[in-house]
């Protein structure tokens, strides 16, 4: 086992079941516009940030609204549902205290603004606990491009094959082999299908055997 000095955490669909507002989110919007197999679309769109993601269904479904006014309905659509259905991963809560128990620092990389991570993360009271966020405004290139993972090892002052990053999505897992790091990808139901090519792991969930063995190893 690598020893493990700092872990940086994904947001949507790996610290909380976003994925799944997003999934229904994304249906909505495409089935007001007549398309009812949304999956290959939403597929494509995870793990981006919302203008690269809206650009991709735009260009799949041959749609004639613009990125913003895309991105402004599914703002609406997203919000009318967040608080409703929000809910953290089995085991966040859990794995959040064995890496506090570790002393290991840890942070948040994703895809999303910080507007939005700060109110989910705040609603947890989850803001403290993490040495550093990095969000769509921290970069100026989204995954799966790995600038937000190496900017992460950066200010953790680790070398990236020395961070544990946890990822749900395939852009996200390409993002951090790109940068080096040691990915571990947990994917749900509506990733599991997905590429993971480059993954140390597969994992189950946060609680993940492979997972407890990286943080507790000495």
């Amino acid at each position: 086992m690598p020893e493990i000095s700092a872990v940086v955490f994904d947001l949507d669909g790996l610290m909380f079941n976003t994925e799944e507002i997003y999934n229904e989110t994304g249906s909505e919007l495409l089935r007001r516009r007549g398309v009812f197999e949304a999956q290959p679309v939403i597929q494509q769109m995870m793990g981006l940030r919302a203008e690269e993601a809206f650009r991709v269904m735009i260009k799949m479904c041959n749609f004639p609204e613009t990125i913003e006014e895309m991105q402004q309905e599914s703002d609406q659509i997203f919000r009318s549902i967040l608080h409703e259905k929000l809910a953290p991963m089995p085991g966040l809560f859990e794995l959040l205290e064995l890496i506090e128990q570790r002393g290991l620092p840890k942070a948040v990389a994703t895809s999303s603004g910080r507007g939005y991570l700060e109110e989910v993360l705040d609603r947890y009271e989850l803001l403290p606990r993490f040495h550093y966020t990095l969000t769509s405004e921290d970069v100026s290139r989204g995954k799966p491009h790995p600038e937000i993972y190496l900017k992460a090892a950066g200010l953790l002052s680790v070398s990236p094959e020395q961070m544990l990053v946890l990822e749900d999505s395939s852009n996200g897992t390409k993002a951090a082999v790109a940068a080096g790091a040691h990915i571990v990808s947990v994917p749900h139901q509506f990733s599991r299908n997905q590429d993971f090519t480059g993954t140390k792991q597969i994992a189950e969930s946060l609680l993940d055997p492979y997972i407890l063995e990286l943080i507790q190893a000495d």
